[in-house]
């Protein structure tokens, strides 16, 4: 008569010496283990933690400033914020959508625009010039201005924000509280003058304009911009202030 098997010894099919021998077999390449409770884990990457929609902002716009809208991919900036591509799928669908929310350019009008007017008005100019290139040389503002100016030429997304920023913005805001007619018209030509500058100075790194200190460029190109501001536009000669 055959006694009882013992305790881990082998036995027939469905004894107690069949589970133990399989949590010492181990794992066959790309096998599934069962859980506790039967259940699957499957096995791969993590899911996203908290902090991975930040991550893949914050290398969108480091790729996106560096590369421009068509040179960036998805898989480079996956690389970037260390996650995997699907992640960056989940998260905002396309390349185009990534591009929106990593290039929002968060700028005050209620702080920007009594800042610029608080002073001499035939200084306004100056105070804008220096404005801008303070914001351009932040660290955290840089990535997002360079993507959009860099993009803009191959995007038409990238297009219309750069529009927008010049047409719709801070530019128009400020050029309607200055209360000079054509208001439109003066800030899309104060945009221009600062496309053209930033892409000298940023993007090409036209010397020595690349390496001019900021106060040498607000002098220069200061009297300019507030004539577009302030001055008669039929006058291309000089700063025609309004009367009174």
């Amino acid at each position: 008569m055959t006694g009882p098997a013992r305790p881990g010894s082998p036995g027939r099919s469905g004894s107690a010496g069949q589970p133990d021998r399989e949590r010492r077999r181990p794992a066959r390449p790309g096998q599934r283990r069962r859980g506790v409770g039967g259940g699957r884990r499957a096995v791969g990457r993590r899911p996203g933690s908290s902090d991975t929609r930040g991550r893949i902002l914050e290398a969108a716009r480091a790729t996106f400033g560096e590369r421009g809208y068509e040179s960036a991919t998805i898989r480079a900036i996956a690389a970037l914020a260390e996650v995997d591509p699907a992640l960056v799928h989940h998260y905002f669908g396309s390349k185009q959508r990534l591009f929106v929310a990593a290039m929002e350019i968060p700028i005050d009008l209620a702080v920007v625009v009594p800042g610029l007017m608080n002073g001499p008005r035939d200084e306004i100019g100056e105070r804008f010039v220096r404005l801008v290139l303070e914001t351009w040389e932040t660290p955290a503002m840089r990535p997002l201005l360079l993507g959009v100016i860099r993009s803009a030429a191959t995007d038409p997304v990238a297009a219309g924000m750069l529009r927008r920023l010049l047409a719709e913005g801070p530019l128009l805001a400020l050029a309607d509280g200055i209360d000079r007619p054509d208001a439109p018209l003066r800030a899309s030509l104060v945009g221009a003058q600062l496309v053209g500058l930033m892409m000298a100075r940023y993007v090409v790194g036209v010397e020595p304009l690349a390496s001019a200190p900021r106060e040498a460029i607000a002098r220069a190109i200061g009297p300019t911009i507030q004539r577009y501001l302030t001055g008669d536009l039929d006058d291309t000669g000089r700063v025609v202030p309004p009367a009174g």
